[in-house]
């Protein structure tokens, strides 16, 4: 038996990185996965890869009418919808004094009103199946700030207190849907290493975590995907309004976690 068996789940911005994890721990724990992305060879190619269990629905998250099209098809395809995962988002880099009114915009537009579209269109559709579980990605710039990511990082806090207020939302209702956000940080994936690039700002954590981003200087997609999954399942059926942040201390502790502390996914440190 599988972790998510018999549950539908829609996973934003599916093509790769996180929400491309997310479907194949989904998908090999027996929900069928709806992903959805802007790159529809990717996301393509991803659904064709995990099989019968999952499909590729084009969606751009910023349009609201899509949102109720993605909601009309699930409706009229799977009959019910289990688990959201916005995960769709975009990074600008962008200090507090060069952030510009585009990039801002931009990156509102996906990663705020895409969340706050996807909830709104998924609570009626949980609520007809009798339960929902709304994962939310946030990221650890939440409650740590960035110096170099100003637009993201607004984008992302508003996306950990709009968790909270989804879930207070339903239980004060009574519905059983629960809203709970992940706040990951220097997690290896195309996104962050384009971030990465492109601002330069973690040459002097790479120089004195490791030679390369991703290896045990950095988390990997699998720490993310496996809250992701626990959220999703029953197992987790009483936790809702929380943050989850993913960082192996990185928000706690002065500087970057040396290498030879990181624990690499599924290995013990010595």
């Amino acid at each position: 038996m599988g972790r998510l068996d018999g549950k539908v789940a829609i996973i934003t911005g599916g093509a790769r990185g996180l929400g491309e994890a997310d479907a194949r721990v989904f998908v090999r724990e027996g929900a069928r996965v709806i992903l959805t992305d802007v790159d529809a060879e990717a996301g393509a190619a991803v659904a064709a890869e995990l099989g019968s269990a999952a499909r590729f629905y084009r969606h751009d998250v910023r349009d609201e009418a899509q949102w109720i099209a993605l909601m009309t098809d699930v409706r009229g395809r799977e009959g019910r919808l289990d688990v959201l995962v916005n995960n769709a988002g975009v990074v600008r880099p962008s200090t507090p004094e060069t952030i510009e009114l585009d990039d801002l915009q931009f990156t509102l537009d996906v990663s705020v009103y895409g969340t706050i579209w996807g909830c709104k269109h998924a609570i009626p559709l949980m609520r007809e199946g009798g339960c929902g579980s709304i994962i939310n990605l946030s990221s650890i710039t939440a409650v740590q700030g960035h110096p170099r990511s100003a637009a993201y990082t607004a984008a992302k806090g508003a996306i950990d207190a709009y968790s909270r207020s989804v879930a207070v939302y339903c239980a004060q209702l009574g519905l059983p849907i629960r809203c709970n956000a992940l706040l990951p940080d220097r997690i290896d994936t195309p996104m962050v290493r384009s971030m990465a690039v492109a601002t330069s700002t973690m040459d002097a954590a790479l120089a004195d975590n490791g030679p390369a981003l991703g290896e045990n200087a950095h988390g990997q997609v699998g720490d993310v995907a496996n809250l992701a999954l626990f959220l999703a399942s029953d197992e987790s059926a009483f936790i809702s309004g929380q943050s989850f942040v993913i960082d192996n201390t990185s928000s706690i502790t002065k500087g970057a976690v040396p290498p030879k502390l990181v624990r690499k996914f599924g290995q013990s440190t010595t």
